[in-house]
C-alpha cells in the first residue's frame, strides 16, 4: 500500500498522525505543506483537500482527512498495536480523553485562529494568554478524567490514541511557557510516551526542514 502524508512539521494534528504511522510501522512518504507560506490554500492542494488543512493521508489514491479519522483508518488497516480498546466502555473513555484535546483545546488554538486574533488587532501577549487559558482549562479536565484509570499512560499501561493526542499538545504547552506541575498524570504519561521511538521520531524537531532549525 502506498501512503503519502501531507503535513506541516509543527502542526499538532500532523504530529498525531506521524506518531500513529510510526507506531503501526506503516511505511510512508511525507510531503510538506508550509502553513506559514499559505501552501494549504493553493489551488492544487485545495483540489486534493477542500478544507485546506493538514494532515491529509493518501492511501493508494484515496484521500483521508482529519487526524482522528486518519488514525481510526490506520487502526483498522494496521491493527497492531491497537490504539483503541475493544471493550465499549473503555473505548468510549479513551476517545473522550483524545477528544478533550482534539475537539476542545486544539481548535481554539490552532494557527488559523491565532492568525485571526492577530488580524483583529490583538497583541501577541494577549494571544499567548488566550492560548494558555484554553490549554489550562482543557488540562484541568483531562487530568481529572484520566487520573483514576491511568497507568504508565493516560489509560492503563498501553499506548492509546489519547497519548497520541496528548504528546503534541504538551509540546505546544511548553512552547507557550505554560507550567505543567498542576497535571502530574499528564506529565507522567507524556514522559513515558515521549521516550518511545515512535513518538520521538515524530517530534517536530526531528522532521523540521533545515531552515526551521536555523
Amino acid at each position: 500500500m502506498s501512503l503519502i502524508l501531507y503535513d506541516y512539521w509543527r502542526s499538532s494534528a500532523s504530529y498525531r498522525v506521524r506518531i500513529a504511522l510510526n507506531l503501526k510501522h506503516a511505511e510512508h512518504e511525507r510531503v510538506p505543506v508550509n502553513l506559514l507560506d499559505g501552501e494549504q490554500r493553493d489551488a492544487a492542494y485545495r483540489a486534493r483537500n477542500p478544507q485546506g488543512l493538514v494532515p491529509m493521508l493518501e492511501a493508494d489514491g484515496v484521500r483521508l482527512t482529519q487526524s482522528l479519522a486518519i488514525i481510526a483508518w490506520l487502526d483498522a488497516h494496521f491493527p497492531d498495536p491497537p490504539l483503541l480498546p475493544d471493550e465499549p466502555g473503555e473505548r468510549a473513555h479513551v476517545l473522550a480523553l483524545a477528544l478533550t484535546i482534539a475537539a476542545d483545546i486544539h481548535p481554539l488554538n490552532n494557527l488559523r485562529v491565532l492568525k485571526r486574533l492577530a488580524k483583529l488587532g490583538i497583541e501577541q501577549e494577549a494571544r499567548d494568554d488566550w492560548y494558555r487559558h484554553w490549554v489550562r482549562e482543557g488540562f484541568d479536565a483531562l487530568e481529572a478524567l484520566a487520573a483514576p484509570r491511568a497507568g504508565r499512560f493516560l489509560f492503563g499501561d498501553a499506548v492509546t490514541v489519547a497519548d497520541v493526542c496528548l504528546v503534541p499538545q504538551m509540546y505546544n504547552a511548553r512552547r507557550f511557557d505554560l507550567p505543567l506541575e498542576a497535571w502530574p498524570t499528564l506529565v507522567r504519561a507524556d514522559a513515558e510516551a515521549s521516550a518511545l521511538d515512535a513518538f520521538a521520531a515524530a517530534h517536530p524537531d526531528r522532521v523540521a526542514p533545515a531552515a526551521a532549525n536555523g
